[in-house]
């Protein structure tokens, strides 16, 4: 959907959810002693203008995950792949450390706007069947949209929450009584909703970024998979779940509306948004009006990702900052685990395409012993120790395997997020859209509900679809610097696929772990690691293998974040601290 509606929906909707969200929100309580308060009745919603605008406010919720530090901050920190840079070094949910709890403030944010974006879900479905002017087939397709929304926030809120408030009823004036459901009761509610979804929802979209019966298919087999994970933890799995994951993950595969782009670079390009392989986005817009607010002119809504991932370069040699080059916060880095361990650096592709190595000049510098004219090489990431036989004209950082944390400010940043499309070098706003669900993600769901379903065979299969492209292609130039740091003959354009397909007695020995690796070679980045992590109950065990910045501190209850402490001081009644809190918290 076009998010200038989306916008104009969230100021038109603002009051409506206000009165909506469990009285979580600062400004309900001073909202509710204005005089004249605008009363929010079925009458509202009781037109198709109204449904519409209802569920475009809805998707515009969404891009609170990348407007702000939550959802970024949430997945990726006080991994096994990611850490904190100097920028978000000391972040509670990187270091598990004792400033991660209840009162952290990014905990309420996302909690509160997902409950915002679900009361009015709420309300479109009440409201549905009182609608006078639009035909039956309107009102499915519209209860199918809201439903995957519905299921798409209370799934986001279960993976970081576990057991929370369950609620699908209308709520029309403000309530403080709610109890945690139980963690089946919320997994068979998403499962539902996406059922429905998956039924009645469009096969392709009329919009940019609106969901389709291919978007709820690839978050049902997400769902299942995500259930059937569990060993210790009682999700209320059922033995039909990893056959349920495949099966839908199948209908994606199988449909002719998506494909894997040929060249896993491509998917980093904003030439190449919306396509094939993308199966869900959120949508931004280079509009400063309708992406977000603005602070001196200078936009700060948008996607910000572009900010956190950046390492700095600005002090270096032959370089400003400029657009291409980003506004580096320096919140992520990789671990030694993601650099010297993770891929097969020479035949695996993705990874000299997930990080930027080199920086070129664009100051020139004519004095000096480092003279240096715009377009040369001013800045230059290694992996490999430095050669001493040669004096370097640019800047030569070698990552610090044995002392990661000198690694803090300068090191390879992740590609993914870069944008070079906002208007001014020191915007926040970007316009990139935030990919929620892409096809290789698909195939390894299948690939691990095949394998969780012991079928090994069918597992590899769908693995080697994605390592295909992740190879280097037949007659594929490879970058300078993969030569300088892996050494061969720079005239070899071979494909490397036979290097790294794999097969079944490959992957079925540690599988879950070998399916976490896999995963981690594909998605690096893309704000789903923590998760992944606390899915397969491999958090503690990986995080203290591979994170030298979180090992000492992460403990079996950070496998859940602690319900934020507004939304409990605001209850009543009230039950104790043990019945409404996570475990660990208290």
């Amino acid at each position: 959907m076009k998010i200038k509606n989306y916008m104009t929906s969230v100021k038109t909707w603002f009051v409506t959810v206000c009165c909506l969200t469990f009285m979580l929100s600062t400004g309900c309580e001073d909202f509710l002693k204005e005089k004249e308060i605008p009363r929010i009745t079925a009458d509202f919603y009781a037109s198709k203008q109204g449904i519409t605008s209802a569920v475009a406010a809805t998707y515009s919720y969404m891009r609170t995950g990348v407007n702000t530090e939550t959802v970024n901050i949430f997945t990726e920190l006080g991994t096994d792949l990611i850490t904190g840079a100097e920028g978000a070094l000391a972040y509670p949910t990187n270091r598990y450390d004792g400033a991660l709890k209840s009162d952290y403030s990014n905990f309420y944010t996302f909690w509160d706007n997902h409950y915002k974006a679900i009361g009015v879900a709420n309300l479109v479905l009440a409201s549905l069947p009182d609608i006078g002017d639009i035909t039956n087939n309107e009102k499915l397709l519209c209860q199918a949209e809201i439903s995957f929304l519905r299921a798409f926030f209370y799934f986001d809120l279960l993976k970081q929450f576990g057991s929370i408030p369950l609620i699908t009823e209308a709520i029309y004036e403000p309530r403080t009584d709610f109890k945690r459901a139980s963690l089946p009761d919320i997994y068979r509610q998403i499962i539902a909703d996406l059922r429905f979804a998956e039924e009645y929802l469009r096969e392709t979209a009329s919009k940019q970024g609106e969901a389709t019966r291919y978007a709820a298919a690839h978050l049902l087999a997400k769902v299942y998979l995500t259930r059937c994970s569990a060993v210790a933890d009682q999700r209320g799995q059922l033995a039909t779940d990893a056959d349920s994951a495949l099966y839908y993950a199948r209908k994606v595969i199988e449909s002719p509306n998506y494909g894997l782009l040929n060249n896993f670079a491509d998917l980093w390009s904003m030439d190449n948004m919306g396509n094939r392989e993308v199966i869900f986005s959120v949508q931004f817009t280079t509009d400063p009006i309708y992406n977000g607010s603005t602070d001196n002119n200078v936009s700060v809504g948008g996607n910000k990702s572009h900010l956190y991932w950046g390492s700095f370069y600005e002090d270096q040699n032959g370089m400003m900052r400029d657009i291409e080059n980003g506004r580096p916060y320096r919140f992520f880095r990789a671990t030694n685990r993601t650099m010297f361990d993770l891929f097969d650096r020479k035949n695996d592709s993705r990874f000299y395409k997930s990080f930027k190595w080199v920086y070129y000049c664009n100051r020139a510098v004519t004095t000096g012993t480092r003279p240096l004219a715009p377009g040369d090489t001013a800045i230059y990431y290694s992996l490999n120790p430095e050669r001493t036989d040669r004096t370097y004209a640019y800047t030569y950082f070698q990552w610090d395997k044995d002392n990661p944390g000198q690694n803090n400010r300068y090191y390879p940043p992740l590609l993914k997020y870069f944008d070079p499309k906002r208007a001014a070098m020191n915007n926040q706003g970007g316009s990139r859209e935030w990919v929620r669900m892409r096809l290789a993600e698909t195939y390894l769901i299948a690939a691990e509900a095949a394998g969780r379903a012991g079928d090994y065979n069918t597992a590899a299969e769908y693995v080697n679809v994605v390592r295909k492209r992740a190879a280097w292609a037949d007659g594929e130039t490879k970058m300078p610097q993969y030569w300088v740091e892996e050494g061969g003959d720079p005239n070899n354009t071979q494909s490397t696929y036979d290097e790294i397909k794999v097969t079944a007695n490959d992957i079925s020995a540690n599988f879950v772990d070998f399916m976490l690796d896999e995963r981690g070679r594909e998605l690096l980045g893309e704000y789903q690691r923590w998760e992944d992590l606390v899915r397969c109950e491999k958090l503690v065990e990986r995080v203290q293998l591979y994170n030298p910045d979180a090992k000492d501190n992460v403990k079996g209850h950070h496998k859940l974040r602690p319900i934020p402490q507004n939304h409990i001081d605001r209850l009543n009644p009230k039950g104790s601290l043990e019945e409404e809190q996570n475990e660990g918290y208290y």
